[in-house]
């Protein structure tokens, strides 16, 4: 499970200290002349060490382009890409490869596959998240095309630089905004478009919570409260509220889709924790290292790159 999507779609590979990350794109439409400046935008909005409070990690992220297009247009075939690793530091994890973490995936990795890259995390590193951007970069100009715009922010967040000053992390909420997409995209079933999105948001690592529109608080709503009253708008029909967040029925309305993503502190603090290790013995450890204090500042170019993802995928299955 590294693919996502069904007919746009992503396959990464790679480890946060291996060689190289990288992705294949398949059923990007051809005849598409990226603009790679503005991919490369796009990565420098998730690149480490720009702040205090990001992780130092020092990457170039220079993009390879394997296959996949013609003087730098789409040919319809895969587009093939890597980033070689080039930062690696894994003399920094040495000592911790026989100990599970808390909150890190290093003993569900283990119990999975029976071993696990104790080298920066490996796969579960936020650093494979990078074909995402480049992803969803290519996603976003196939929708600029159809008058699409997808834009997230921070809208809840803890003082990370208190936190970074006393060795821990906080965690916050992005919220996400598509507009220009049209009614009818999403499937009656399984194939929700608000389905689609919540399994793309809880493909990144550390998210924890996922809402549409005004999302949990509609549980504390009464029907007459919550309802989004259809109402004629210079000849268009509409809704005169959007709590649903443009999606009804799992499939969009023609409002713009709203919705909300909640992401836990990073696990990795500086502060002492106790834990145990492989062979469950009790010990305690301080992670020290190259670490955000928070995802947030980062995690905002993931969330509208897989939001440009799902909306290109829904669109191609609903024909437009």
């Amino acid at each position: 499970m590294n693919t996502i999507g069904h007919i746009f779609r992503l396959t990464t590979f790679g480890e946060s200290h291996g060689t190289a990350i990288g992705g294949i794109i398949d059923g990007c439409p051809s005849q598409l002349k990226l603009d790679f400046d503005f991919i490369d935008s796009e990565l420098l909005r998730r690149k480490t060490a720009q702040s205090s409070t990001a992780s130092q990690r020092k990457e170039t992220d220079q993009i390879e382009w394997l296959s996949g297009l013609l003087d730098g247009v789409t040919l319809g075939t895969p587009i093939a890409f890597m980033v070689r690793n080039e930062d690696c530091k894994p003399e920094d994890y040495e000592a911790l490869k026989d100990v599970y973490r808390p909150s890190h995936a290093d003993f569900t990795y283990e119990q999975k596959y029976g071993l696990r890259d104790w080298r920066g995390g490996g796969r579960a590193s936020a650093r494979t998240t990078l074909p995402i951007v480049v992803a969803g970069a290519v996603a976003k100009q196939v929708l600029k095309e159809k008058g699409i715009q997808i834009l997230a922010k921070v809208t809840d967040m803890g003082d990370a630089e208190k936190a970074r000053r006393e060795g821990d992390t906080v965690g916050g909420i992005v919220e996400c905004r598509i507009t220009g997409v049209p009614a009818g995209l999403g499937e009656p079933m399984f194939g929700k478009f608000s389905a689609e999105l919540a399994h793309a948001m809880f493909s990144l690592p550390a998210v924890k919570g996922f809402e549409v529109g005004d999302g949990f608080a509609l549980a504390g709503m009464k029907g007459s409260e919550a309802n989004d009253t259809f109402i004629n708008k210079d000849g268009k029909i509409t809704t005169a509220t959007n709590h649903s967040g443009g999606i009804q029925g799992g499939i969009t309305n023609g409002n713009d889709v709203v919705f909300r993503v909640a992401f836990k502190p990073i696990p990795s603090i500086a502060q002492p924790q106790q834990t145990v290790n492989r062979a469950g013995e009790t010990c305690q450890i301080a992670i020290e290292g190259r670490h955000d204090v928070c995802a947030l500042p980062r995690a905002v170019v993931l969330v509208e790159a897989l939001a440009a993802m799902v909306t290109v995928d829904m669109g191609m299955m609903a024909g437009r």
